[in-house]
């Protein structure tokens, strides 16, 4: 207990100033929801800014860095984990094997081209991971699940963020205009939709001009995408010189234990509970909200280690890599859509 209560009096004053920051960004999400009809900027993106913000104007002391690091690492992978409940294997039953297959194939391709694209602009390759993922994958959600795997300083976090956040929100409010010249069904631009927007909501603000079945498609698709998010994190922690165990680790599973991240591990195995009907329907929406919130407090934190300047000087190159993997990934998919001939 005197140990407890020791870790609280030190990590509570960083925590509390995170989850303040995180309540600001929520206000400012739902007044975006009341002003315009929808929140053209998530709250986790928000909080990450707000937290640049606070930090550029003013450097926390000693009193609040173990809560900032705790919320920034360890807050951040029990979101991860319970993001794990959210995601069933069922879901993959009604797309069909061949665009299963197509859509990793399609994440595959576009995380290569990405970050080649990132490592010839000049980024470091942990930031060049970020954005690939992040605009392979699921924008953010990618991005917070990947840093801690790979080691990433909070700076490349907020940089992939904040650009791929701006990005979004273009991509949500241009990709309809494509849909009557590619000449596309809605089915069609459904694929199109679930494949290249980040988030789910945004991929059904970006589908809902187009009509329901775009809506439905969309949202199929994006969730089998998110879906690549467990795979594409375990490669990377096995891969990552960060998880690699010394020789002189001998048992197999302190080595898996060590190559593999306990958060991983613990994600995949709430997935295989989902998928197996073990996890109640009635627990998923709140623990949905609980991973939605332990994220945006992470970002709050990751944003309190970042100074916006810093940010800055590194934003073109970083602005170029994401236009540029965004544009390979919308051909990729295309290329897809008329490779399986959906119709």
């Amino acid at each position: 207990m005197p140990r407890i209560a020791a870790f609280l009096r030190d990590v509570l004053p960083g925590v509390l100033l995170c989850a303040a920051i995180s309540a600001a960004a929520i206000a400012l999400d739902r007044l975006e929801l009341h002003i315009f009809g929808r929140a053209w900027i998530e709250a986790l993106v928000i909080a990450i800014l707000l937290g640049a913000v606070v930090r550029t104007a003013w450097s926390p002391g000693a009193r609040w860095l173990p809560g900032i690091r705790f919320s920034a690492k360890t807050l951040l992978e029990i979101a991860v984990v319970l993001l794990g409940a959210s995601i069933s294997a069922q879901t993959l039953a009604g797309a069909g094997w061949e665009l299963l297959v197509g859509i990793a194939l399609v994440v595959a391709v576009a995380i290569g081209l990405s970050y080649a694209l990132g490592r010839a602009l000049g980024l470091s390759r942990n930031l060049a991971l970020l954005v690939a993922c992040g605009n392979s994958i699921c924008g953010n959600s990618a991005i917070a699940a990947v840093a801690p795997v790979i080691g990433a300083e909070g700076k490349d976090v907020a940089a992939s963020i904040a650009f791929t956040a701006v990005l979004g929100v273009a991509v949500v409010l241009g990709l309809p205009l494509l849909a009557a010249p590619l000449n596309l069904s809605e089915l069609q631009y459904g694929v199109l939709a679930g494949l290249t927007v980040y988030a789910v909501p945004q991929v059904l603000a970006a589908a809902a001009p187009i009509g329901l079945v775009a809506v439905q498609m969309g949202a199929l698709v994006k969730l089998v995408r998110v879906l690549m998010l467990g795979p594409v994190v375990l490669v990377l922690s096995l891969l990552s010189p960060h998880t690699q165990p010394t020789h002189a680790q001998r048992s197999w599973f302190t080595s898996v234990q060590r190559m593999v991240p306990w958060f991983i591990i613990a994600f995949l195995a709430l997935m295989t509970l989902r998928s197996a009907g073990l996890i109640p329907e009635a627990a998923l929406a709140p623990t949905a909200t609980l991973t939605t919130l332990l994220t945006i407090i992470a970002m709050a934190a990751l944003g309190l280690g970042v100074d916006i300047r810093a940010v800055a000087r590194a934003g073109t190159s970083v602005t170029i890599t994401v236009c540029l993997s965004l544009i390979a990934l919308g051909l990729t998919a295309l290329g897809l859509i008329r490779l399986l001939a959906i119709g």
